[in-house]
């Protein structure tokens, strides 16, 4: 039994689909949405947005899961507190002969584009047994995906333009490195060290060395630069230095500078150096000075070492002020710059889980919808209700003011005012006049029994992300105390959800 199958959820989602079963409800049309509800934040900096990652994975693995003879014989051994079989005969016969998520259709987000906390993700409407079954394995895949590509995303807003390896493999969560990676260039890493990873998403893996091949060569009496000639005769043309596994500046960059001089006289050009440790903005003054004496302005200098947002800002603040002091150009050497950044992008440093989740909003009933509601003491929380719509609205300069939740029957058109609500402050409100304002339906049809399209080049999902964070005001894209995007509900909306709760809490 393939242990990432159809089984591959919580215990409680099959309890219910037998209670759903039993009652005949199982196959009534049922409506869920996946969404989260706070942006991450990380302590000392904030998220002003996510990037969705994780669609094409759940897509592919909906199709493969079923319910075969394997899955039905661990459900039949399983027993409730008596003793006796927690899933009755005739239920296991109807799982079997339901086979998969074949009666499910799923509207999505596109993969790769910003999301914002309160707008669902994902819509999921068909038989409220089957859309039930899918919450687990859904949530699993969009809410790490979504974390990483975030994080990845802030990353790639701190570096700039240079180049982000992901170097994460080694500290990602077992097989959660799969995803990681996949993640991560979604978010904006250029390439990553992975290698199988790498090649089935098309693209070639990076690398260097690690500080163990200067340190054997050590250890049997051999010096550092006849570590890195070896390595630079087993790779004339792809050829970089690690300089710190001894003394940065005074040992790994002369003994590096010798070997690029012989491969110089050899007709190679080196590619870069890599430092690991220590005061990385002054040690990288410090080495594309003497690169530059020695002839080699365009190496690369690789940084890597616990790296994430907030320390490539620093180092980039740092050279800035610094490097002129020793005659070295601040922008050109941030130019040069390669960012390896590992740990902290894979694990989502400072903020471990997005904390999505997956509600049922609406449930068809004498055929009609019949809107859903879940309330709590935590604003936050009360669930935005009923089948909806979702817009992008882009103010007069052609950047996202607010994403817009509307009931799946009001039509909202640009050539008429538009009232925003806040989802639970009734005093908060704006409105925008026509010609002040374009809008942008966001979910699409994404699954319907199969999926409906194929997986897509990472280059589109990157593209995405890209458009997307540049339509953002700058105040939402800060890495610390970014400005609040605004998430609005339509008058109808927000009067349905205010009469739902008003009915609940009259009993």
């Amino acid at each position: 039994m393939d242990p990432f199958g159809i089984l591959y959820t919580d215990l409680y989602q099959l309890t219910m689909g037998q209670v759903y079963f039993r009652l005949g409800l199982h196959e009534r049309p049922a409506l869920f949405e996946a969404f989260y509800r706070k942006n991450p934040d990380y302590g000392a900096h904030q998220a002003g947005y996510t990037v969705f990652a994780g669609l094409d994975p759940l897509l592919s693995w909906m199709e493969r899961a079923h319910f075969g003879e394997e899955e039905i014989e661990a459900l039949r051994a399983l027993k409730g507190r008596s003793g006796k079989p927690l899933f009755g005969e005739d239920y296991l016969r109807y799982l079997k002969a339901m086979g998969g998520f074949s009666g499910l259709t799923l509207r999505a987000l596109p993969e790769g584009r910003v999301a914002h906390p309160q707008v669902p993700l994902i819509s999921v409407e068909g038989p409220l047994l089957q859309a039930q079954l899918l919450e687990t394995a859904l949530l699993n895949r969009i809410n790490y995906e979504t974390l990483i590509a975030t994080k990845a995303s802030r990353v790639r807003e701190a570096a700039g333009e240079a180049v982000v390896l992901e170097f994460g493999l080694r500290r990602a969560p077992a097989k959660g490195g799969e995803s990681a990676t996949r993640a991560s260039l979604i978010g904006g890493a250029n390439r990553s060290s992975a290698v199988s990873l790498s090649h089935l998403l098309g693209l070639p893996s990076s690398g260097t060395h690690a500080h163990s091949m200067v340190q054997a060569f050590l250890a049997l009496g051999h010096t550092e630069e006849e570590a890195f000639q070896a390595f630079a005769e087993v790779f004339p043309d792809d050829t970089i230095l690690l300089l710190d596994t001894v003394d940065t500046l005074h040992s790994g960059l002369p003994h590096a500078l010798r070997v690029f001089e012989k491969l110089r006289r050899q007709g190679h050009k080196p590619v870069g150096v890599r430092i690991d440790s220590g005061d990385l903005a002054y040690l990288s003054i410090q080495v594309a000075k003497e690169l530059d004496r020695a002839g080699f302005p365009e190496v690369l200098i690789v940084l890597s070492g616990d790296l994430d947002e907030l320390v490539i800002w620093q180092i980039k603040s740092q050279i800035l002020e610094e490097a002129p002091r020793y005659g070295v150009d601040a922008e050109r050497l941030l130019k040069r710059l390669v960012y390896g950044v590992g740990t902290k992008m894979v694990v989502s440093w400072g903020y471990p889980a997005l904390g999505g989740v997956y509600k049922l909003v609406a449930i068809r009933e004498n055929g009609t919808w019949a809107p859903a509601i879940k309330i709590s003491d935590s604003l936050e929380k009360i669930l935005n209700p009923g089948h909806k719509r979702v817009y992008r609205v882009y103010d007069g300069r052609g950047l996202a003011t607010a994403d817009l939740l509307a009931t799946h029957e009001e039509e909202v058109r640009e050539d008429q005012a538009l009232c925003l609500r806040h989802p639970t402050d009734p005093t908060k409100r704006r409105t925008l006049r026509p010609g002040e304002f374009t809008l942008e339906p966001l979910l699409e049809e994404a699954f319907r029994g199969k999926r409906l399209f194929p997986p897509l080049p990472l280059e589109v999902l990157q593209e995405r992300r890209r458009k997307d964070v540049a339509r953002l005001d700058p105040g939402v894209r800060r890495l610390v105390n970014p400005h609040v995007y605004h998430v609005s509900l339509t008058e109808r909306l927000f009067a349905l959800k205010e009469e739902l709760v008003a009915r609940l809490e009259q009993g």
